[in-house]
């Protein structure tokens, strides 16, 4: 018969169980927070100064990687050049060795019809002896002549292989340049790839305060070109000052008799003469740049529809008459380094400790330049950047 107690309860599993329990969330919890702990946490979003400045950073390292692909493409063209010179030097040398080399050909063909047999036979089977001793002496000039002919076949082929070694090895240099060019290339996309990657990333409100950033940075720099300006007025007119001056003393000496004529005057022209021929050639360089004003900047680019910033200096002094360089690593290196106090319309400003910008200093603290990417050859401050050197090209 089934009995009808109730099982007793077993409270050791029960308190087991809820022990299990507890524990098993415990470790989940540990577990959780453990993974937490370890997981790197995410990176802070950069203010909007740092995404400026690393921004302004790529460009400028653009510029540096733009310089280097002027200069590149600038051994390039002139490899290029002397390849083919030395190639059309090879192709007549080769014409030569081919035409010596015809005539050699004859020479033989002409000594293997008279050579085949003695000189009595000759004079045997000859109809007339006469013919026979003219045709011997014709055969000892030919002689002379083929010797000439081997020596100058001989010197020809020295010739032609030199001239190839030659063009061998500037193509050679060709191909490096061009492995160069290359490699510069990627460096500008790269550099300008990732600045427009961070830009990319900000909001319209973001962006709105990047430019009220920007134009702050503008309003500064305009004003040291405005001080710049005011220092240099007050300087031309402390000399146009003392100049007055010196010439209403010699006036005086001249109207008291006290003077003497010989050399009066004579040391003050010459410098006066210099500046007056930069200034004309100045003229013509500023003329050409704000013609250009409102054109893009196009990394590498040379005009006449675009320009990058050495491009628009190298044309602009060209169109005074004078050759410059292509980058600005050797346009820093021609003329006379001045003091930013002393710049004059015409002299080129140069930027950045690494000299990757130029611009053309057209008075009153102010320049025309080509900036950067995505933006037009304009009017700006000197002071936008951090100026490295002034120098006067002529």
């Amino acid at each position: 018969m089934a009995s009808h107690r109730k099982p007793r309860s077993r409270p050791g599993l029960i308190r087991t169980s809820q022990a299990v329990g507890i524990t098993t969330a415990a470790l989940t919890s540990v577990a959780l927070l453990s993974q937490t702990a370890g997981a790197a946490p995410a990176e802070p979003k950069p203010s909007l100064e740092e995404v400026q400045k690393k921004v302004d950073d790529l460009y400028r390292q653009a510029g540096v990687a733009t310089q280097k692909y002027n200069a590149a493409k600038e051994r390039t063209d002139r490899q290029r050049g002397e390849v083919d010179g030395l190639l059309d030097q090879v192709a007549e040398r080769t014409d030569k060795v081919n035409e010596a080399r015809r005539e050699l050909g004859s020479l033989a063909a002409a000594q293997y019809r008279h050579g085949g047999t003695s000189e009595t036979a000759h004079l045997l089977l000859a109809d007339d002896p006469q013919e026979m001793f003219d045709q011997r002496q014709l055969m000892n000039r030919l002689s002379d002549r083929q010797k000439r002919a081997v020596d100058d076949y001989e010197a020809l082929q020295r010739e032609a292989s030199a001239e190839r070694g030659k063009a061998q090895k500037s193509l050679e240099t060709l191909t490096e340049s061009q492995a160069d060019l290359r490699e510069s290339k990627r460096a500008v996309q790269a550099k300008l790839s990732e600045a427009r990657e961070l830009l990319s990333k900000l909001t319209a409100e973001e962006k709105a305060r990047l430019a009220a950033i920007e134009r702050e940075k503008e309003a500064a720099a305009k004003r040291k070109a405005e001080e710049l300006a005011r220092q240099q007025a007050e300087e031309e007119r402390r000399r146009q000052a003392e100049e007055e001056a010196r010439q209403e003393q010699e006036e005086q000496e001249q109207d008291s008799g006290s003077g003497s004529d010989s050399g009066s005057g004579s040391g003050s022209d010459s410098g006066s003469g210099t500046d007056t021929s930069y200034a004309a050639k100045a003229e013509k360089v500023i003329a050409f740049a704000e013609a250009q004003i409102g054109k893009p900047y196009v990394w590498g680019a040379t005009g006449p529809d675009s320009y990058d910033c050495s491009g628009l200096t190298q044309d602009a002094w060209q169109a005074a008459g004078i050759s410059l360089p292509r980058t600005t690593w050797d346009q820093v290196k021609v003329g006379t380094t001045v003091k930013t106090a002393d710049a004059q319309p015409g002299d080129l400003v140069f930027f950045y400790d690494d000299i990757s910008h130029v611009g053309i200093y057209i008075g009153d603290g102010k320049m025309i330049h080509a900036p950067k990417p995505g933006t037009n050859v304009r009017v700006e401050s000197i002071y936008y950047m951090p100026i490295h050197s002034v120098v006067r090209p002529a």
